[in-house]
């Protein structure tokens, strides 16, 4: 099975052979939870999210892969910040390519849907806020939800 693994800071991490810009998405229901996925490829928790197409906008993007994920339909509602950390390498071993971060992580509203697992989500779920820091996860992706959940309203550039 492929398989990603997520590399920061680490000398041991293949050179980055590819950029590609991708977006994350924190989605939040009517009571306040998060919508999170199982990944299939590492079983860490993360927002659905994935690369922006051509052709497609961020928004479309964001909203494509939500549903694509999760099962969801949402709307997107703001921007958490920008990710672009160079010593930050994902490495998928299906076919060698070791991405550098380039991550726009969005903010939007469930409209309609039920969470329902995809062949990139092995398990999809609302989780509260106070529990979502708890799951396994990637740095990284532990790094965006916090700034998500301090709230600040203003993006984090990075």
């Amino acid at each position: 099975m492929a398989k990603r693994i997520d590399y920061y800071d680490d000398p041991d991490a293949p050179a980055a052979n590819s950029l590609v810009p991708s977006v994350n998405v924190v989605v939040t229901n009517d009571t306040g939870e998060v919508l999170m996925i199982r990944r299939t490829d590492n079983g860490n928790w993360a927002v659905p999210g994935g690369a922006i197409d051509l052709g497609e906008s961020i928004p479309q993007a964001a909203m494509r892969e939500t549903l694509e994920e999760t099962g969801i339909t949402c709307e997107i509602t703001g921007l958490v910040g920008t990710y672009s950390d160079p010593r930050h390498v994902i490495l998928y071993t299906s076919n060698g390519e070791a991405r550098q971060e380039f991550s726009l992580v969005l903010t939007g509203r469930a409209v309609s849907g039920e969470p329902t697992p995809s062949d990139e989500s092995r398990e999809v779920r609302w989780v509260s806020r106070d529990q979502v820091v708890a799951l396994r996860m990637d740095r990284s992706m532990r790094m965006r939800i916090e700034h998500y959940l301090a709230g600040t309203g203003l993006p984090y550039i990075g």
